[in-house]
């Protein structure tokens, strides 16, 4: 008979490897079964269009890990995690040539938004600031993991970000504000009236002050990678290239952990149409390029950016994403860009350059919005096609096809609406829990969603190591 292992983890994404670690530093025998060849999950590294130029197929810039209070409880710059900061975490460019920028002072935000605004972007930051260490705890934590570290600053961050992100910019009179504003609330694919839209904008905004909008040197899988080789470490092992379609399919375990889709979970286990309510989101239409040079942008701050914005302005912006949740095709799209290889030169050849770029698209939309993503990058960077040596696409079927969590392309693993917002996978106190007393959900599915952070992965692998005890 082979002796029981304690958990068996399904899936080796972010949250997958951080659960596993977790209990594995806790004294408890764990193994992790990966489909793919390699560890990644949303957190890869991959040369997508020619040799030598390595991009990252989904995420590739990163504040919520480098402020992730699971990740920073792990020495993972021993384990080869180095976070490259650019001269500035983001701008927005404009028609007009300029642009507004989030960077990592205060000061030089506000006055990016114009002397009419600057005050009310200080307003809105000031009673956080310092704060990032609880806030983000407590952000990131879920309603039954005890009482908030900060419950005064918690409920003063609760008051505005349950708010649209639209409630937000009526704090501002200009258009650059307004335009900052939707653009970062625009990361969760939700039209910015939506509810706790406010949320996603202020968080990112806070986490560029409190310790920037990094990427890891050598790409996404260096996260990945630093997770695999702590969870080594503590004594876990990985098995890759391995698909679980049962769970018979592996070994005997007192708990299993799934880093999946909840649908997913459902078929593998058993539990028939538990999840048969929960609804997947909007996908993205995604272009990685080689290019020939530095992108051309007019403004000049949006060269000195890792991560650029392309929306005009806050309606602009808020009715790209109403087509995307609409089933309707890019047509002038609200673009999220990157430019890694400006603060990370290694991954490209000498003088080249990589560049990262997604549109918002429908739930398993097969079209092909090349031309229009093309189109408003060259409105703020005029000769951009100029610089392209090779790219690679890849639309809601493509993105489904490289992850199966990706339900019809939604990297998010869940729709971003309603009280799903709040209550995700499904109505429980223990949401990673499941009917099945052995089997554990701590993908983005789980709070406090997605984002390569891992405390989804943190506060599963809590559930599971309270069970176990309590067995």
């Amino acid at each position: 008979m082979p002796s029981l292992i304690d958990a068996v983890v399904v899936g080796a994404g972010p949250n997958g490897l951080t659960a596993a670690a977790e209990l594995a530093r806790r004294g408890l025998s764990v193994e992790v079964y990966e489909a793919q060849d390699a560890v990644g999950g949303g957190a890869r590294t991959e040369e997508l269009t020619l040799p030598g130029f390595r991009h990252d197929p989904c995420s590739a810039v990163h504040p919520l890990a480098a402020g992730s209070p699971a990740f920073r409880a792990m020495p993972l710059a021993r384990h080869g995690l180095e976070w490259l900061h650019p001269e500035l975490p983001l701008a927005q460019p404009f028609d007009d040539g300029t642009a507004a920028v989030l960077a990592r002072s205060v000061g030089e935000t506000a006055m990016s938004l114009g002397a009419h605004d600057a005050g009310a972007y200080r307003r809105l930051v000031e009673p956080f600031l310092g704060k990032w260490p609880t806030l983000a705890a407590d952000f990131l934590r879920t309603p039954w993991d005890g009482l908030p570290r900060d419950p005064y600053t918690l409920a003063r961050f609760g008051l505005l970000g349950l708010r649209p992100a639209a409630q937000l910019s009526h704090r501002f009179t200009g258009r650059r504000a307004r335009a900052l504003i939707a653009g970062l609330a625009g990361h969760a694919i939700a039209p910015t009236t939506g509810f706790a839209t406010g949320a996603i904008a202020l968080v990112f905004a806070l986490a560029a002050h409190a310790v920037g909008w990094p990427v890891p040197r050598g790409g996404s899988q260096a996260i990945s990678d630093a997770l695999a080789s702590y969870l080594r470490e503590q004594g876990g092992v990985i098995h890759t290239g391995f698909e679980v379609k049962r769970l018979d399919d592996l070994p005997p375990a007192r708990a299993y952990l799934f880093d999946t889709s909840p649908t997913a979970l459902a078929r593998i286990a058993g539990l028939g149409n538990v999840y048969r309510h929960y609804r997947y989101g909007p996908s993205a239409f995604k272009i990685d390029y080689a290019l020939s040079g530095p992108v051309p942008w007019t403004a000049a701050d949006a060269r000195r950016a890792g991560t650029v914005h392309i929306g005009e302005s806050a309606t602009e912006i808020d009715t790209a994403l109403r087509r995307a949740v609409s089933g309707l095709p890019p047509a002038v799209p609200f673009l999220i860009t990157a430019q890694p290889s400006l603060v990370d030169p290694g991954r490209a050849p000498e003088g080249r350059h990589t560049f990262w770029v997604y549109a918002h698209a429908p739930k398993g939309w097969t079209g092909d919005a090349t031309e229009a993503v093309e189109r408003q990058i060259e409105r703020y960077a005029p000769g951009f096609r100029d610089l392209v040596l090779a790219r690679a696409t890849a639309g809601p079927p493509e993105l489904a096809a490289r992850n199966a969590n990706y339900v019809g392309g939604d990297f998010a693993c869940g729709a971003f609406a309603g009280l799903q917002t709040l209550i995700r996978p499904r109505l429980a106190r223990v949401p990673y829990a499941t009917a099945h007393p052995a089997v554990f959900l701590c993908s983005s599915a789980t709070p406090p969603g997605p984002g390569v952070h891992g405390m989804s992965g943190h506060h599963a692998a809590k559930a599971v190591w309270q069970r176990l005890r309590a067995a």
